[in-house]
């Protein structure tokens, strides 16, 4: 697996740990920043986003074993385990651009940012592995 494909399931492993971090434990501080959400709708999305937040934990989690399995000999684990979680991030991408344009949470085109940062590491990584 390239390097270029090494570093970007990287930055996608942190950028999952990041929301991980902002959806679990402090969307009551990013909830209009990072989701669009009035203050009044944290309570009802709480528990939604500590579930979802360590759905991308678990993820991140993924790509961190691919990479390490990759470097401990266990190339073909590694690249499986990097290539269906890259893949799985990838269409993840997709569903919130399509959510998106449903206008499923707010007016449509304001997810652009989220699209591009759960998708875009992924796609480098499908592309150049």
């Amino acid at each position: 697996m390239s390097v270029v494909a090494q570093v970007a399931a990287g930055i996608a492993a942190l950028v999952h740990v990041v929301v991980w971090v902002c959806e679990a434990f402090l969307i009551g501080r990013v909830h209009r920043s990072m989701f669009g959400q009035p203050a009044s709708d944290v309570p009802a999305i709480r528990l939604w986003a500590f579930g979802v937040g360590f759905y991308n934990l678990f993820l991140a989690g993924g790509l961190v074993v691919g990479l390490f399995a990759l470097h401990s000999g266990q190339e073909l684990v590694g690249r499986t385990l990097v290539f269906y979680v890259s893949w799985f991030m990838l269409l993840g991408s997709v569903v919130l651009a399509v959510a998106d344009q449903l206008q499923l949470s707010r007016p449509r085109n304001q997810a652009w940012g989220g699209v591009a940062a759960e998708g875009v590491p992924p796609l480098v990584v499908l592309v150049f592995a």
